[in-house]
């Protein structure tokens, strides 16, 4: 296992990302959230696009996990090669990329794409997965961190209300020593945090419950106005 994979054990991930037209849609903005967050003792962050790569990997000195997102429908977590490879320009430590086995646009599989990746990049890789099946293959290609991070989110598997825990069951029994089995998606409190880690997580991501406020707000005013 890579050692920066290694390091990431029983630790928590961030994810910093605001969405296109919110208010904190800015690289500035989510590097001061990303230096938030490692403060607060983040091992690693995860940035999106380009620009926030950039900004975050200057203003941390935790690991940061690029993706780039291109679209809205089926492939669009560094959809292709040229993402892939900007991404890491950019400054990533790890790059993350679409694990499922869907088709991707530039028409290459994982598989293709992982091996131009290797002629430029040894670092770890992360695979965004939405099944066992998509998450033991990319393990088979040598990704050095297999994500839940799309469980729910295509037809693969049904969408749990927290993080697909039985995912995690599954893989932690699966995977090979060399991939490190990373919980993401849905992770909205603490408890679920631990039951993700009890799950077998090697280390658990969590995004919209400490970085999104706009969500955040959605949770409490449904809550204050429902009462």
């Amino acid at each position: 296992m890579h050692p920066l994979v290694s390091a990431l054990e029983g630790t928590l991930i961030v994810s910093c990302q605001a969405y296109p037209g919110e208010p904190m849609r800015d690289p500035r903005t989510m590097a001061q959230v990303a230096a938030a967050v490692e403060t607060g003792g983040a091992s690693a962050v995860r940035a999106q696009g380009l620009e926030d790569i950039r900004a975050v990997k200057a203003a941390v000195d935790i690991p940061v996990i690029g993706i780039w997102k291109d679209g809205t429908d089926g492939v669009f977590i560094t959809p292709t090669l040229d993402h892939a490879l900007a991404v890491l320009d950019a400054g990533a430590d790890i790059l993350a990329l679409d694990g499922t086995t869907r088709p991707r646009p530039d028409g290459r599989t994982l598989a293709q794409t992982v091996e131009q990746i290797r002629t430029r990049f040894d670092g770890p890789l992360m695979a965004d997965c939405d099944s066992l099946d998509a998450a033991l293959a990319a393990a088979d290609l040598g990704i050095d961190i297999i994500g839940t991070t799309l469980a729910g989110y295509t037809p693969a598997r049904e969408k749990t209300t927290g993080p697909d825990l039985d995912l995690l069951h599954q893989l932690a029994g699966r995977l090979p020593t060399t991939s490190a089995l990373v919980a993401e998606g849905r992770v909205h409190t603490p408890d679920q945090a631990a039951a993700a880690r009890t799950a077998g997580a090697h280390a658990v991501v969590v995004g919209t419950a400490i970085t999104h406020p706009t969500t955040l707000t959605t949770w409490f005013r449904t809550a204050v106005t429902d009462a």
